[in-house]
């Protein structure tokens, strides 16, 4: 979907997709009803993405998955490829991991989903495997993360529970 919104407000832009799941690619393919002209998908990690130099980046739904050490090392592979000043927009779970703050905030989502009308069964078992299974970290550590992987002018720009929004800009030196 994200894809074809800036398909449709950039028409002239060529995008480069990289997903590891095959699935996810051929959903995306369905999405955009098979129109790819501008896009090439690329089925794999960081390391199988073009070498570009890209004027800009969307990281979406993914770092959450990562340990530390490798969400710095996929966003080193991102600045990489990026042109100096150009804009990285991520967006993944972060939100406090200290002293109870992690339970805190996975209660405060699973309210508002079931309060969307989800089923609260499916929605405990959806928190237990967050907490259990994903790596994620505190606000604070991923904007450390993303500055030291040589990415600057970090803001956030969306918060909602245990989603957070950046853009962050790569390094001119």
């Amino acid at each position: 979907m994200e894809l074809g919104a800036l398909r449709q407000q950039r028409p002239n832009w060529r995008f480069a997709a990289v997903d590891p799941s095959a699935d996810m690619i051929m959903q995306a393919e369905k999405t955009l009803d098979g129109d790819l002209g501008q896009i090439a998908f690329t089925q794999g990690y960081i390391d199988d993405a073009s070498e570009g130099p890209f004027d800009g980046a969307l990281c979406l739904l993914v770092l959450h998955f990562l340990e530390p050490e490798e969400r710095l090392r996929t966003l080193q592979q991102l600045r990489r490829r990026l042109r100096p000043g150009a804009p990285l927009v991520v967006a993944h779970h972060s939100f406090p991991q200290e002293h109870g703050d992690q339970d805190r905030w996975l209660k405060r989502y699973a309210a508002f989903q079931v309060a969307r009308g989800f089923d609260p069964v499916r929605t405990r078992s959806g928190i237990a495997y967050m907490k259990e299974k994903l790596p994620a970290i505190a606000p604070s550590e991923d904007e450390t993360i993303m500055r030291d992987a040589g990415f600057k002018r970090t803001e956030l720009f969306y918060a909602a529970f245990t989603f957070k929004g950046w853009i962050t800009y790569a390094d001119l030196t």
